[in-house]
């Protein structure tokens, strides 16, 4: 049976979304709300401005399912209003969505059901505040609580650092709102895994096991992004350590959850840290996120065998234990394009010039671009992600890189070091 599918969201990772459903024969079309520039050449973009439009839109297009691609939409709970009207949605409910919406919700949590994370204190309160950052050693990780588009975490390398952020941040001066309530944190050393789960609210299934560069420049340096590329799988969790994630953070999670009243039912989405002690690798939690990441979206699904339609309803119908879920061989790798101020300002749109090239092992996903008359031009901060297959990451990163030669726009900036940790691994 044909189905029509609206992907809410305006990003790479909906971009990405679109593209792998239009992979199956079983898709008649694939609306996107809003959309973005590049959603426009493989569906068609709608614009709704309440949830009551979105409703209207499904049942006037009979869309057969709605998937939710960004934080928002589900913290704010568009998930629970179209699943009241009958609506067929992929994306947790609010409470469940409280995972990322709220970071003093997911720490007790964690902490109620004794899951591997940094210790930590929540608190409104200045001195308690300041006798907490007393006992810690530098550096000291301060997060807002609320959602901050993945900007909401300071790593303040002295206590005197610290305290001042701690007063910015409660003072609302930093993050507004979603920083008056602040997670603080001791720093914990090691290397990071994007882990994601699809998970049904009792079952699920891991994907393999990603790693992001968050930083701007090569090496890891500079500020804090939204991601400046990825790659999966990473060399750097093995099966053991993989079987640690899943038995001492995703089944205890969804267990909780579960035993909460509020089953998740989605992607969940783990920040891992993974930290040696006496010789032995062992994951903490750093964060949860109630969505697919960005940019590991995109380089996840490209390996993805098993029909992406074929999970969603596996979710939503509590049949995952019954999907074989298979994922090609090899890897791959994705490398991100961003505006010439980005990310500390907005950066005047730039016209994009792409000469396109068959590529058999490499394509575009588009993110922060709008269609105008002149053509496709520069949006956002993150404008498009140069992806990669290949049998081995050297390959992988080989590809990505060799597609950018394909694009040109004034300011274009990106990392050439992708997948650098698990090369020198490797």
């Amino acid at each position: 049976m044909e189905q029509k599918i609206l992907v809410i969201g305006s990003g790479g990772r909906e971009y990405a979304i679109g593209k792998k459903l239009l992979e199956d024969t079983r898709i008649q079309k694939v609306y996107f709300c809003p959309g973005n520039g590049g959603t426009a050449l493989i569906g068609e973009n709608i614009i709704c401005q309440e949830n009551k439009d979105i409703i209207d839109f499904v049942q006037s297009h009979q869309i057969d399912l709605v998937i939710i691609g960004p934080e928002t939409p589900l913290v704010e709970g568009l998930a629970d209003v179209l699943s009241q009207a009958g609506i067929k949605v992929f994306g947790p409910s609010k409470k469940a969505a409280q995972l990322e919406g709220s970071k003093a919700f997911m720490k007790d949590f964690v902490s109620r059901f004794k899951i591997p994370t940094a210790a930590y204190i929540q608190t409104s309160d200045l001195q308690k505040a300041q006798d907490f950052i007393a006992t810690l050693t530098p550096p000291i990780v301060l997060k807002a609580d609320g959602l901050c588009a993945g900007k909401g975490v300071i790593i303040a390398s002295s206590k005197d650092e610290a305290l001042k952020a701690l007063q910015e941040m409660l003072k609302g001066e930093s993050f507004g709102e979603a920083g008056k309530c602040v997670v603080i944190e001791e720093f914990l050393e090691g290397y990071e895994l994007s882990v994601f789960a699809l998970c049904d609210g009792s079952e699920f299934v891991l994907l393999p096991a990603c790693q992001d560069h968050k930083r701007l420049l090569n090496g890891d340096q500079g500020p804090n992004t939204g991601g400046m590329g990825a790659y999966t799988p990473t060399p750097l969790c093995d099966s053991a350590l993989e079987q640690k994630i899943k038995d001492k953070i995703i089944a205890p999670t969804l267990k909780g959850m579960l035993q909460e009243g509020n089953p998740f039912m989605g992607v969940l989405f783990a920040g891992v840290m993974v930290v040696e002690k006496d010789g032995v690798l062992e994951p903490y939690l750093l964060e949860f996120n109630v969505r697919f990441g960005d940019p590991e979206c995109e380089v996840l699904l490209p390996l993805l065998k098993t029909p992406l339609l074929d999970l969603c309803y596996g979710v939503i119908e509590h049949r995952l234990r019954t999907l074989k879920v298979e994922f090609f061989d090899g890897f791959c790798l994705g490398v991100v394009l961003v505006s010439k101020d980005y990310p500390y300002t907005q950066s005047q749109p730039q016209i994009i010039h792409i000469t396109p090239t068959p590529t058999p092992n490499a394509h575009l996903v588009f993110a922060g671009v709008s269609k105008t008359k002149e053509g496709l031009v520069s949006s956002g901060g993150r404008v498009l992600l140069c992806v990669g297959r290949g049998e081995s990451l050297k390959a992988a990163q080989k590809h990505a890189y060799g597609l950018i030669k394909q694009v040109a726009f004034e300011g274009m900036a990106y990392r050439d070091d992708i997948g650098y940790r698990a090369l020198e691994y490797l």
